[in-house]
């Protein structure tokens, strides 16, 4: 693996070192078979699960306090599971698709194959700091490239731990492990990668794109924002409140997904409350000492969150905690009334344990809200009428939707994951992971018999004419 260090200039070439490594190993095998990429991602399944409660243990510790409950629901089962997908539909997704070709173009026949990019480059954040470093790399490797993984100096121990075990799998010129600080990313999203997956904070993401671009390397960014809940005037409250609560809670709220603020017709704000406060307290009938309760990833992060609400109370909003304070970095769980746009609870991605409590009177006003922001990567609509949840999917944009339910849709291994505007690029996951990953490449076979030579110049023969009348209508 990439073991840098010494000055910034000998870590950049150490960087460079590595990448051309791993072209040159890719040009010496640029189709790897489906037999040999199975088997990678077969010994990868076999460490992670030998090797999970390590990580369960490091990435705690990194936290301060991570449910271990959470990371088996949250990062080891998809991961596992997008494996066993990944593998079972490998050799189908592998095979070249047959094309029409046109009457006037025949004979000939026309076939899209699926060739690995080359040496792919994965920028990975701290949240979930197993499960986005895998599911990607799982969607690299199923479609035969080279990787090198940008892990998150936020998770130190975890991501030595990845390193250590990702090196007992694979050589370095097959799949490289970068550590270090921001500016080691940045060097990293510099160098000239086949395809470059960012995921992280949107004002990053900006910077990541816009080093990729002097290389015109593609990127897929996955970003974030402030992904909306609409509770309807008639969906039982309970239902709602709970649902919205596991994904507002998990991880503490650090999700790229997590419900940002939640938009409740205006007559149901009170009801709301008290469902939405019977429900946290069930999940964590108290916060100290309970090795359920997620801690806030680090002291920057708390005080960035402190931050938002000592801003709200400022400004005239009203904070009602749902949770008791604990020592160490576990924020209390809160809801926030009478935010508004003047504050920065409002503005930026919340990402943590605090949710702003919205009122509307229509449906088309809360719709007409959230069409007035920069789309977002979720989307979550609480009702039980099919007619308008047909109408919200109409009209709103957002990378993906949950009719009655949060997060859950991510963990859908047929289902393509990703952002739309500020909340990204791309997708990945399952079968669009291996599509992102691979160069869909259009063939088209003639033999011996050309009939086209007909059409050669010069121009102005009869046949030509009557080629035109026949396929220019």
């Amino acid at each position: 693996m990439v073991n840098l260090s010494g000055p910034f200039e000998q870590i950049i070439a150490e960087l460079q070192q590595r990448f051309q490594a791993q072209r040159e190993a890719f040009v010496a095998n640029p189709m790897p078979p489906a037999d040999q990429r199975i088997a990678l991602l077969d010994s990868l399944k076999a460490r992670l699960l030998s090797d999970q409660d390590a990580l369960i243990r490091c990435i705690s510790e990194d936290f301060g306090n991570r449910s271990a409950d959470e990371t088996l629901l949250a990062e080891m089962l998809p991961t596992v599971q997008g494996i066993r997908y990944t593998r079972k539909r490998l050799r189908r997704w592998m095979k070249p698709s047959r094309r029409h070709v046109g009457l006037a173009f025949m004979p000939a026949s026309a076939r899209v194959i699926y060739q690995p990019l080359g040496v792919v480059g994965i920028i990975v954040p701290w949240n979930y700091p197993l499960f986005l470093a895998i599911a990607p790399l799982v969607g690299a490797l199923a479609a035969g490239n080279r990787v090198m993984l940008k892990l998150s100096e936020a998770t130190p121990r975890t991501s030595q731990r990845l390193k250590e075990l990702l090196a007992s799998i694979f050589p370095e010129d097959l799949v490289g492990v970068v550590l270090g600080e921001a500016e080691i990313g940045m060097a990293f999203a510099k160098l000239p990668f086949d395809h470059l997956l960012f995921t992280g904070a949107t004002s990053i993401g900006r910077h990541v794109m816009r080093a990729a671009a002097e290389n015109l390397t593609p990127v897929t960014l996955e970003l974030g924002g402030k992904s909306p809940v609409i509770v309807s005037a008639d969906v039982p409250l309970e239902h709602a409140a709970e649902r919205i609560a596991f994904g507002k809670t998990l991880n503490a709220g650090q999700t790229c997904v997590a419900p940002d603020y939640v938009l409740v017709p205006r007559q149901r704000v009170e009801a709301f409350v008290e469902a939405y406060r019977r429900a946290v307290q069930r999940f964590y009938p108290q916060v100290e000492g309970n090795p359920d309760y997620t801690s806030i990833i680090n002291a920057r992060q708390q005080q960035r969150l402190q931050g938002y609400l000592d801003d709200a109370r400022e400004k005239g909003a009203e904070v009602i905690a749902l949770t008791a304070e604990a020592a160490g970095r576990r924020m209390p769980q809160a809801l926030l009334l009478n935010a508004d746009d003047s504050m920065l609870v409002m503005q930026d991605e919340i990402f943590g344990p605090l949710l702003p409590v919205v009122p509307y009177d229509r449906l088309d006003d809360a719709l007409a809200y959230i069409a007035a922001r920069p789309r977002p990567l979720a989307l979550y609509y609480f009702g039980y009428d099919r007619r308008e949840q047909e109408h919200v999917l109409q009209h709103s944009h957002s990378g993906g939707v949950c009719l009655n339910d949060t997060l859950l849709h991510v963990a859908q291994d047929d289902m393509p994951f990703g952002g739309i505007g500020a909340s990204g690029m791309g997708h990945y996951h399952g079968h669009e992971g291996f599509l992102t990953f691979s160069k869909a490449k259009g063939v088209l076979v003639k033999q011996r018999l050309n009939l086209a030579r007909l059409i050669y110049p010069p121009y102005g023969k009869a046949l030509q004419k009557l080629v035109y009348k026949l396929f220019i209508r």
